[in-house]
C-alpha cells in the first residue's frame, strides 16, 4: 500500500522519542471516520529470541465477508530499547514494512496496543494512524494508564477508562465472562466507532479477528526464524 512521506526519523533517543510523542499527539483527530470501513488491517509484532530483530504481521480482514483477504510479514533490525510508553519506536518500523507489502490499501488499522489511552496520549495505534494518515483503533490486552470500573460480564458491556478526569478509552467485554480489552481511539476515529468496529470484528474470541490473526501469524514467523 502507498502511504504518505515519513513524518520523522526513527533514529531518536528515548528523550527525543517522548518529546516527539507529545508533539505528534496534537495531530490526532478524534472524529467519526468519513467513509465506510470494510477492510481492517490488524497489526501485531514480536521480537526474535536474540533481541536483534522485530517481526511484524499485517492481516487484512474483510468485515463483510468475515475472513482474511491478505497477510504479510516483515522483519527489520531492532534499534530502540524497551521503555514503557515508547513501544511504537520498537515496533512501528517493522509494522510499516509489513503494511508496505500489502497490495490492498486498508480502510482502517487495528493495533494490539494503545491509542490515546497513553500517558502522552500517543500510543502505537495513534502513531501508526498519524504516520499512515488512516483511521486507527487501539485494542490492548492490558491497561497502560487510567482507572475504570469493571464492565458487566456479557459481551458488549463496557465502562469508561478515565485519566485525570478525561475519558481516554473504554474497557470492553468482547466475550462473555472473559477479561475485557482496553479500546481507544488511534486517529481519525471516534470512540463509539472504535467500540462498534472492535465488536464487529469479533468471531467468538477475546481478541478481534484482525489482531488475533496478526498475533498468530507473527508467532508462526518467529517460530520459523528460530533465533
Amino acid at each position: 500500500m502507498k502511504r504518505p512521506a515519513p513524518l520523522h526519523s526513527w533514529e531518536l533517543s528515548p528523550k527525543e522519542a517522548a518529546a516527539l510523542q507529545r508533539r505528534l499527539a496534537a495531530r490526532v483527530r478524534i472524529e467519526r471516520p468519513s467513509g465506510p470501513i470494510r477492510f481492517v488491517a490488524g497489526l501485531d509484532a514480536a521480537f526474535s529470541r536474540d533481541g536483534r530483530r522485530c517481526l511484524a504481521a499485517a492481516v487484512v480482514w474483510d468485515c463483510e465477508l468475515r475472513r482474511p483477504v491478505e497477510e504479510e510479514v516483515a522483519e527489520v533490525p531492532l534499534k530502540f530499547p524497551y521503555i514503557p510508553g515508547l513501544l511504537s519506536f520498537r515496533e512501528a518500523p517493522a509494522l510499516l514494512a509489513a503494511l508496505d507489502k500489502l497490495r490492498r490499501a486498508p480502510d482502517a488499522l487495528m493495533c494490539d496496543g494503545q491509542g490515546v489511552a497513553h500517558p502522552r496520549r500517543f500510543g502505537i495505534a495513534s502513531h501508526m494512524g498519524v504516520f499512515c494518515d488512516l483511521p486507527s483503533v487501539g485494542c490492548a490486552k492490558s491497561r497502560l494508564t487510567g482507572a475504570h470500573e469493571e464492565p458487566g460480564l456479557r459481551r458488549g458491556s463496557w465502562t469508561p477508562l478515565v485519566d485525570g478526569g478525561e475519558q481516554i478509552g473504554l474497557v470492553l467485554r468482547t466475550r462473555d465472562r472473559v477479561r475485557p480489552l482496553y479500546v481507544s481511539v488511534g486517529h481519525k476515529m471516534d470512540l463509539e466507532t472504535a467500540r462498534e468496529l472492535t465488536l464487529r470484528c469479533g468471531a467468538g474470541f477475546r481478541l478481534p479477528e484482525p489482531t488475533r490473526l496478526a498475533d498468530r501469524l507473527v508467532a508462526e514467523a518467529k517460530k520459523k526464524l528460530g533465533k
